[in-house]
């Protein structure tokens, strides 16, 4: 259907979702800027917090261009500002989503929302405090004695990032887990029967991030993912699909 087969009232109705989309979406963006230009202020203990892991071992890092711990800090400001501004962001994006919703559907979003920030917050927590310090120990083990290792800073705050953030994203599998059992497209049996297989795939990503043998550590790495695993289980058991709601017409046919 094209715009101009549209009554004036569809016509408005649509100019007034777009307008409450552009007012979410500066709210959110301004409240980005501002916290960045707040984390930037204070980039020097953010990154001194970021290299923590490193430091610990006895490394340190080398800028090599002129402008790289200007982009570096640049970087760090604008990602830990999202995550500063990251409620005020979830508000804006849930004032244009709310009219949308059903009174029943917003009771999920209310419980789960918070539950989705925390288990990532413990995700990226975990992954820094628990994992990242190991990994970067075998990297330096792999390197050997004949090589001087001697890190970008650029670089590794590239890495940290993209080490953190997929384990923030794993631990949000409970949550997942509850919506695709609602829609169907995830079933209790077939998680429960696999069991087996995703503990072994645990165990050998646990075992091939741990430098040497050292059975307390891939312990330490893999048993909260698996414990996971199981919670998501059980969240998969109780959460009943969604019925599909069939019209007197549809059943007379």
């Amino acid at each position: 259907m094209a715009l101009s087969d549209l009554s004036a009232e569809d016509k408005q109705t649509i100019i007034e979702h777009l307008e409450a989309l552009r007012s979410s979406l500066i709210i959110g963006a301004t409240a980005i800027i501002i916290a960045a230009i707040f984390c930037f202020y204070y980039s020097e203990q953010i990154l001194a917090v970021i290299t923590l892991p490193l430091r610990s071992l006895n490394e340190s890092l080398i800028v090599t261009g002129v402008t790289e711990a200007f982009f570096v800090k640049l970087k760090l400001s604008f990602y830990c500002g999202f995550v500063l501004a990251f409620p005020i962001v979830v508000w804006a994006l849930w004032r244009f989503l709310k009219p949308a919703l059903y009174p029943s559907e917003r009771k999920y979003v209310y419980i789960f929302i918070p539950l989705a920030v925390g288990l990532f917050t413990v995700g990226v927590l975990f992954a820094y405090f628990g994992i990242l310090r190991l990994v970067l120990n075998f990297f330096i083990y792999i390197a050997g004695e004949n090589l001087d290792t001697m890190f970008k800073v650029d670089q590794y705050v590239s890495f940290v990032l993209a080490f953190t953030i997929p384990f923030g994203l794993v631990f949000e599998l409970p949550v997942v887990v509850f919506f695709l059992s609602k829609l169907g497209i995830v079933r209790y049996e077939a998680m429960a029967r696999n069991r087996k297989y995703a503990l072994l795939v645990i165990v050998v990503l646990a075992a091939a991030l741990t430098p040497g043998p050292d059975p307390i550590s891939q312990m330490l790495m893999a048993g909260p993912v698996y414990l996971l695993y199981e919670i998501s289980i059980w969240v998969s058991k109780f959460a009943k699909p969604r019925k599909v709601r069939v019209e007197p017409d549809e059943v007379g046919d």
